[in-house]
């Protein structure tokens, strides 16, 4: 197993804790980020093909825990793609382990998954910075947060052509061991599955995003179980006809990851639509005010891919998005209300 510094800090078990800045810290310029995102993930999704987008989004993180020997990177799962970071020293298992994915998701789901690789150095002589914090969202599963605008801008730079991995001439097969998708859709026992994303514009008063990320999660958190998106009884695994025992169940739902900081919330919710309504007239203001941008999406059920790395089956992860677009058509109604209001602004 592979730790350094930057893997051994505090983590913390509120997740509101996580929404303060001063939690933070930077990670060294000569760290690698590396970013993936499926190529025309909405077209996909509304062909009905969501799992294979969130396999192959949460594909790098399976590759890379695999080749680097240790799960105890940062990353965080997107939706159509993930965000990682890795010491300098981990550049040849980072490159190896994108082409791999890449090219397992073009041969084997038929999907164009785009891969980058950059340094924090880099990120920061444009004005960014990618600070890490700890989320334990449980005793056996901890989850990295980032904040800084690094990320962003990173994912913005790939998308535009720079940065990008190439395709290698020997690319193997991944070793995507631990990571699958057993469960069958979960439905919403309180109205609607919502896919929320809301991020800063100004990266230089965190202080104001954290205040009305609060507010967000007041609104959330007042229902029970903080409106998590998995039922508090039991379910059963796909293709199973026996049901999870509550203690497992239990255990499954405390290690997912449906409320995450990723340079703004990130959040997979089951809700009233009610609550929506009431959230969205926040952040609405909010935008107006030129505080945030912001994305939501509401469907009927919540997707979950899992990850449990070989060996150590106590630390299971699990991921979340929601099964109509998810995170996907939440970031791209944000895109096009980011346009709207610049092309208002241009008007006036």
């Amino acid at each position: 197993m592979i730790h350094s510094k930057a893997e051994q800090r505090q983590a913390y078990d509120e997740f509101s804790l996580v929404l303060d800045p001063d939690v933070y810290e930077p990670l060294p310029d000569d760290w690698l980020i590396g970013i993936t995102d499926v190529v025309s993930s909405t077209a996909a999704i509304r062909s009905g093909r969501y799992e294979d987008v969130n396999y192959a989004g949460a594909s790098i993180i399976a590759a890379l825990g695999n080749a680097w020997g240790s799960f105890a990177f940062p990353f965080v799962f997107r939706g159509d793609g993930a965000a990682f970071a890795l010491p300098a020293n981990g550049i040849m298992a980072a490159t190896s382990a994108l082409r791999d994915v890449a090219g397992f998701a073009r041969t084997d789901l038929h999907l164009d998954l785009r891969v980058g690789l950059v340094t924090v150095g880099e990120i920061r002589a444009n004005g960014r910075d990618v600070r890490i914090a700890r989320y334990a969202a449980s005793e056996s599963a901890t989850y990295a947060m980032f904040a800084g605008g690094g990320l962003k801008w990173a994912e913005q730079q790939i998308k535009n052509g720079r940065f990008l991995v190439k395709p290698g001439r020997y690319a193997m097969r991944p070793d995507l061991t631990g990571l699958s998708c057993d469960w069958a859709p979960f439905p919403s026992q309180r109205g609607e599955i919502l896919s929320l994303l809301v991020e800063p514009r100004d990266q230089t008063r965190p202080e104001v995003f954290a205040t009305l990320a609060k507010r967000v999660l007041a609104v959330f958190d007042a229902a029970p179980r903080r409106s998590h998106p998995l039922s508090g009884g039991t379910a059963r695994a796909r293709g199973h006809a026996e049901q999870v025992s509550a203690k497992r169940w239990s255990e499954v739902a405390s290690n997912s990851d449906f409320r995450k900081f990723d340079d703004g919330l990130r959040l997979t919710l089951d809700c009233t639509p009610e609550q929506i309504d009431s959230v969205e007239a926040i952040l609405i203001a909010a935008r107006a005010r030129g505080e945030i941008d912001f994305g939501l999406h509401r469907q009927s059920h919540a997707l979950m891919t899992c990850l449990v790395p070989s060996g150590r089956p106590d630390s299971h992860l699990h991921f979340l998005d929601g099964m109509g677009g998810g995170y996907a058509k939440a970031a791209e109604m944000m895109e096009e209300g980011a346009l709207e209001d610049v092309a208002r602004s241009c008007v006036l």
